[in-house]
């Protein structure tokens, strides 16, 4: 500064003097900004800071289990692999150049759509929105999940495609097939259920959703996790159903071989402890497998026995025999003019009978199935009580399954009784309408001693530690009719299934069968009157009758091959009653008998139980003489099962109405009474088998 002109060493102090307060000026504001970030408003910048540094993951629980009553899983939740990406992460590594990331999302299309057999075009439509989350494909298979996972990995795959995630994602999977399809319902990608009871159950099924922060470095890749709480308590309830899969599984092979068989639109049934309320059985046909949902008519997954209404017919002359019996108005020996057959109400309606009677006993009505019997009884009794008693029976209300879209059915109009040709034509099921479940119930309330009772299909719901959340208990909503008219109803009905009535084809051999069978003709919508081609034919029953253990519903929707109950119905009733009582252990009267008596002291023979049969521990006794003359009506020919196997021994003596006691195993070389032989109809015939 000293070899300077004076005047330009000033000047440059001045510079440097301006320059530092410059800085000094900068250096303040600097340190101002600072203190108001850091300080004043350090908020605000932290919730950005964190913002920009967390990302918030949203953990679905695993979905609840839905179990039978014996605790075979019917729909559980499996973990399958999806992809998304990051495209903003993909397209990082080219720095905002807008050419190199359309060549990125070009190339990354290409590839995944090969892997993902996905459009390409339709993938870089997606990947071009450039979201920080995109599902490329949800529920992959193995191989795809792999091949993902590869070309996103630097080591593998150059140039590796950045921003790829492979997740396990919850996928609802039904082990049965279509077991229980319509009762079940399915559930959708999102997660949440769309039908059955996995919609009703929704709640309780899915669990608790939380949400959760988790850091991410500048890539967005999960650093660290402010972790969880216990993933059981945020799990699904499970649920406990009622329904045996064994039976069900039964009675869904019967309704579809019997719609094979009859063709009808559509078939239902159910299988209900009239004890307790719980139901062992519920089933639509046609069915629908919930593992594909998407490929099934709507149709199909419609739960016919809880929505769909139909005209009952005979079946409800069960339940107006039973009102006119607690009324007073009937008595079991009264005898009823039935009018050979035609009978005009009002002057200007005229009630047919399908078979021509004159007196008949309330018994033989039923067994009969007379509507002419029936409407007098009805008449007899009067419109409020028959109304009355219709009601307390279960009709015109839901019976309050968890199900959606139960229907109510219908008695009468709103605002009005009936009039007499209406009460007529309701005493015998025609002008009201009733669901399958509807009339399993009110049958199950003169099974149980005149006891409705609130149906049950859920037994139980637990939590993921095995806690009982809820639990369904028996209970009665009300008591219809004395337990001594219940049981004199019970008595009526077994005349159904016996030598001259309606619903012989329902009989079970070793079990007595109290029932009723109905063929019910429906209203043409498009002329508003009864068809002449179109039926609904229907069973209901219960068994055994001296101890109801099950009550049977069957309904077949216009069935193009045939159309009475008994013959369609009847039927099915019986193969349903049939695998139902093995599967439960119910013991034919006469062996149970038998069980209980001891065995002779002499007795050294061991023999084992087939098919549900009981077996007699005795000495074998010599074959009867044969009898000369034709054989009495009641006697049944012994066949000649010599040589088969066991199981075909005991199907082929089964069939003609008599009841096989086992020895040994292997081929039948022995049986007493001998081929051919005339016996009555339910003698045992001993079958040996030797396995050599």
């Amino acid at each position: 500064m000293k070899n300077l002109d004076p005047a330009r060493a000033k000047w440059i102090k001045v510079r440097m003097g301006i320059l530092s307060g410059l800085m000094a000026l900068g250096l303040g504001g600097f340190v101002s900004s600072a203190y108001r970030v850091q300080i004043e408003d350090h908020a605000a910048w932290k919730e950005t800071a964190e913002n920009q540094r967390q990302r918030r993951l949203h953990i679905e629980p695993k979905r609840g289990t839905i179990f039978d009553r014996n605790g075979t899983q019917l729909a559980v939740s499996v973990e399958v692999p999806s992809v998304s990406c990051d495209v903003a992460e993909m397209v990082r590594s080219a720095d905002g150049n807008a050419d190199a990331q359309a060549a990125i999302l070009d190339d990354a299309a290409a590839r995944l759509g090969a892997i993902l057999s996905i459009d390409k075009a339709e993938l870089r439509k997606r990947l071009g929105q450039k979201r920080r989350f995109v599902w490329l494909k949800r529920r992959i298979g193995a191989e795809e999940a792999a091949a993902i996972k590869d070309i996103g990995d630097p080591k593998k795959t150059k140039p590796a495609i950045r921003g790829l995630s492979v997740d396990g994602e919850g996928h609802r999977y039904y082990p049965g097939r279509e077991i229980a399809s319509t009762v079940l319902g399915f559930v959708a990608p999102d997660g949440l259920g769309k039908d059955g009871l996995e919609l009703s159950l929704d709640d309780d099924l899915r669990g608790r959703v939380e949400e959760v922060k988790a850091l991410r470095d500048r890539s967005g890749r999960l650093l660290f996790s402010e972790g969880t709480t216990d993933e059981s308590a945020l799990a699904g309830h499970d649920v406990h159903l009622t329904l045996d899969e064994g039976i069900q599984h039964v009675v869904e092979r019967e309704l579809d071989a019997a719609r094979h068989t009859y063709e009808p639109k559509g078939a239902s049934l159910v299988v209900l402890d009239p004890i307790t309320g719980e139901i062992l059985a519920l089933a639509s046909s046609p069915g629908f497998n919930p593992n594909d949902y998407g490929d099934a008519d709507p149709d199909a997954r419609r739960n016919r026995a809880v929505t769909d209404r139909f005209e009952p017919g005979s079946v409800m002359k069960a339940f107006t025999v039973s009102a006119a019996l607690a009324a007073g108005t009937l008595k079991p020996t009264d005898t009823i003019n039935c009018e050979h057959g035609t009978f005009k109400l009002g002057g200007n309606v005229t009630i047919h009978d399908t078979h021509e009677n004159d007196w008949l006993s309330p018994t033989q009505i039923l067994a009969r199935s007379s509507n002419i019997g029936t409407l007098k009884i009805a008449l007899n009794l009067g419109e409020p009580a028959l109304y009355t008693a219709f009601r307390r029976f279960g009709f015109g209300e839901p019976t309050g399954l968890p199900l959606p879209g139960e229907a109510a059915g219908v008695l009468r109009p709103k605002g009005r009784p009936w009039f007499e040709v209406e009460t007529a034509n309701a005493s015998f099921g025609q002008g009201i309408s009733v669901t399958t479940i509807q009339l399993a119930v009110a049958m199950g309330a003169i099974a149980n001693g005149g006891k409705l009772m609130e149906p049950i299909l859920v037994r139980r719901v637990t939590d993921p530690r095995g806690n009982v959340v809820r639990e369904s208990a028996p209970r009665v909503r009300r008591e219809v009719i004395p337990p001594s008219i219940a049981r004199q109803v019970s008595e009526m009905l077994t005349a159904v299934a016996e030598e001259g009535g309606t619903g012989v084809e329902a009989a079970v051999v070793g079990y007595r069968v109290a029932g009723k069978t109905a063929t019910a003709q429906k209203v043409d919508p498009k002329t508003g009157k009864y068809s002449e081609d179109k039926y609904t034919a229907s069973f209901m029953g219960f068994v055994p009758a001296e101890n109801p253990r099950i009550v049977v519903v069957a309904v077949l929707d216009e069935p193009a091959i045939g159309r009475y109950g008994g013959d369609l119905a009847g039927p099915l009733f019986r193969r349903v009653a049939e695998a139902s009582l093995r599967t439960l252990g119910v013991l034919p009267a006469a062996h149970a008998a038998k069980l209980q008596r001891p065995p002779d002291k002499d007795t050294d023979v061991a023999t084992t139980t087939l098919a549900g049969f009981a077996p007699k521990v005795e000495k074998a006794a010599p074959a009867p003489p044969p009898k000369e003359g034709p054989p009495l009506p009641s006697t049944v020919k012994v066949p000649d099962a010599l040589g088969m196997p066991a199981r075909d021994a005991v199907r082929a003596v089964a069939a003609v109405g008599l009841v096989p006691e086992i020895e040994g195993s292997g081929r039948l070389v022995r049986q007493n009474p001998g081929a051919g032989t005339h016996v009555p109809k339910g003698s045992s015939v001993r079958l040996v088998f030797d396995p050599s």
